[in-house]
């Protein structure tokens, strides 16, 4: 706990076996009350070292694909009853230890959601980011900030942590269960004025890192735009979506 408040790390994990422990081993158990780690269908031995470790495990039988498993994540975290729940890949490719200040900066105030961004600082392309990744990266956000009126550095960011009633408040049951999920969270979440903050998040790309592949990565930017374009255009009373 931290000033009396309950934080839980969770885990969306699909084949992870290679880097979980290293992951695990590296967050600050003195404030980490539980980790939960939601396996998503993994061919590898994620659920066995997710036991040997102590982990509190669910298991989706079927593969429900990223979204899907992150709605696993805090609802099974809510019900624990997590007062800051933080989302840390198990892949290693964010560094574990920043969970301490991005709990913190919730319970400590004045935000209520904290972005790990690979950007501020300039570590994505000293951390082996793809160019093309970065350069994506760049355009998209840039575009976002503009329709949704916010000045963050990156909105792509896997590392995130939230205040237990952001997670209550908002419908995440109609999102995605694909990686746009992430997005439409954090439109649901500044339709609601919610305030984001960010910390610098130096990250790792190496053979072992979940990394979606160009293809996957251009159907996830046009999502991208239209979840931006969907939040505009309900912002200006120009139409209605049912994930706002």
């Amino acid at each position: 706990m931290l000033h009396g408040k309950k934080i839980i790390v969770v885990m969306p994990a699909y084949n992870a076996a290679a880097t979980l422990e290293k992951t695990y081993t590296e967050l600050p158990k003195d404030i980490v009350d539980e980790v939960i780690l939601v396996d998503d269908g993994s061919r590898d031995e994620t659920v066995d070292v997710a036991k040997r470790l102590g982990i509190t495990t669910v298991i989706h039988e079927k593969n429900l694909g990223y979204g899907g498993n992150q709605k696993t994540c805090y609802k099974t975290a809510l019900s624990h009853g997590a007062d800051v729940v933080v989302m840390v890949h198990p892949d290693y490719q964010y560094d574990p230890h920043l969970v301490l200040p991005m709990a913190s900066m919730i319970i400590d105030g004045p935000y209520d959601v904290i972005l790990g961004s690979r950007i501020l600082g300039g570590h994505a392309l000293k951390g082996g980011m793809p160019l093309w990744k970065y350069i994506a990266n760049r355009f998209l956000t840039l575009i976002e900030n503009i329709l949704l009126g916010a000045k963050l550095s990156e909105y792509h960011t896997g590392y995130r942590a939230f205040s237990k009633e952001i997670l209550e408040s908002l419908a995440l049951e109609k999102n995605s269960n694909d990686f746009i999920f992430d997005n439409q969270m954090l439109a649901q979440i500044l339709m609601k004025d919610f305030l984001i903050g960010e910390v610098s998040c130096p990250t790792k790309y190496f053979p072992e890192a979940s990394s979606i592949n160009f293809t996957r990565s251009l159907k996830y930017g046009l999502g991208v735009l239209n979840v931006t374009l969907q939040y505009r255009f309900h912002r200006m009373g120009l139409l209605r979506s049912k994930i706002f």
